[in-house]
């Protein structure tokens, strides 16, 4: 009988097998990790959203190494020390805007881009 594997991500960004389950979830497109039991991931899963997009995390050095930032529903203490850092290395905006769907990303109105 052989041991199940796991597919998790590395610091890297590149996947990898482990005989270990993942401790954190997050959600690929926008680089967000947090618990396994996030009611806000769980009601996206429900929805039969973000499964396609989903990853996983040994630890939550490994996903901040990643890029990854923390959840602002499960993880709110991290995610305020997160966002009190200026969104620096984790997720700053050159980087982190990029991988995000175009409908997510900030709209200007009409008129300014027209100038």
């Amino acid at each position: 009988m052989t041991a199940r594997t796991y597919t998790l991500l590395g610091p890297d960004r590149q996947p990898y097998q482990s005989t270990t389950p993942g401790a954190l979830g997050g959600y690929r497109p926008a680089r967000i990790y947090g618990r396994l039991d996030c009611p806000s991931a769980l009601r996206a899963i429900a929805r039969g959203q973000y499964v396609r997009n989903r990853v996983f995390f040994a630890d939550e050095q490994t996903a901040v190494a990643a890029g990854y930032r923390p959840c602002a529903v499960c993880l709110p203490d991290a995610y305020a020390q997160w966002k009190a850092a200026g969104l620096s290395e984790v997720g700053a905006a050159g980087d982190f805007t990029q991988e995000l769907p175009r409908k997510l990303l900030p709209t200007r109105p009409k008129e300014a881009q027209r100038r």
